[in-house]
């Protein structure tokens, strides 16, 4: 056999060629690296124009960006299904709709993965109950991965259970919750986990909170998926899986839901 002998020269001369011959890739979402473009090189692929979306009020839901998928545009149901796969069976009022208790979680009709979801709800006025008792539900990313919903306005419970907390995980950096029967917002930042072909996580989930404006979860890194009194190891999944919201038997309002895609470089999916 022939041996071939490599000095650190060729070496070095082997990853020059490398270098110039393959793409710098990024190691966190594979995409082209930043440097491999000039400064101010315009050559450059421009930004996709969008129309910016309107903030809410507390009596006037807020108009999505051009570019969102609407879940919810305060008249129906169509873009969600019941946990056996009928309809979805929550009432639908004038411009939210509400958990009935008994009925089951409630699921979108069509999946996804790394997102931009802005989800606005309204816990019950006058509250009832205590502790996880008051104005209970969840948002689910990828059906897996909780931001919990709950009454924590003047209300005391186990602190990665509270409003905004990533459910037995994480708690809220701060309670930045309004009184019960008032409009508050979550607009989270989810990437998704990613196996190999054996199943082995090679990146966790990482997920962001802003609840009424206030940072309360920043760039947390997802255990796995969120269960009570259990944190479990992360299973293989798809890239993309249905968004989940929960029924815990309280009646919890949502309105002015919608989601954006988001790809390789976080920016959104065309």
């Amino acid at each position: 056999m022939r041996r071939i002998i490599l000095t650190a020269g060729t070496i070095v001369a082997a990853a020059m060629l490398v270098a110039i011959l393959v793409p710098r890739m990024s190691p966190a979402n594979g995409a082209a690296s930043p440097d491999q473009w000039k400064i101010h090189d315009r050559n450059r692929p421009m930004a996709p124009v969008i129309t910016p979306g309107e903030c809410s009020t507390p009596d006037h839901a807020g108009q999505p960006p051009s570019d969102a998928v609407i879940l919810f545009d305060g008249h129906d149901l169509s873009k969600w299904r019941a946990a056996d796969g009928g309809p979805a069976k929550w009432k639908v009022g004038n411009g939210y709709f509400e958990t009935t208790p008994g009925t089951g979680d409630m699921s979108t009709r069509d999946i996804f993965g790394d997102c931009q979801l802005h989800v606005e709800w309204a816990t019950p006025n006058p509250p009832h109950g205590e502790d996880q008792d008051r104005g209970n539900s969840g948002v689910y990313l990828q059906s897996l991965y909780e931001v919990q919903v709950l009454d924590s306005y003047q209300s005391k419970t186990y602190a990665d259970g509270q409003a905004a907390a990533i459910y037995g995980q994480y708690p809220p950096l701060v309670n930045a919750c309004r009184p019960p029967g008032e409009w508050q917002t979550y607009d989270i930042i989810f990437h998704g986990p990613r196996f190999d072909a054996s199943g082995n996580v090679t990146r966790a989930a990482f997920i962001t909170v802003i609840q009424n404006g206030v940072l309360v979860q920043d760039h947390v890194r997802i255990m796995g998926p969120t269960e009570h009194m259990r944190r479990p190891p992360y299973r293989q999944t798809p890239e993309k899986l249905p968004l989940k919201l929960q029924d815990h038997n309280h009646p919890v309002r949502y309105r002015n839901i919608w989601i954006r895609a988001l790809g390789p470089e976080g920016l959104p999916s065309v």
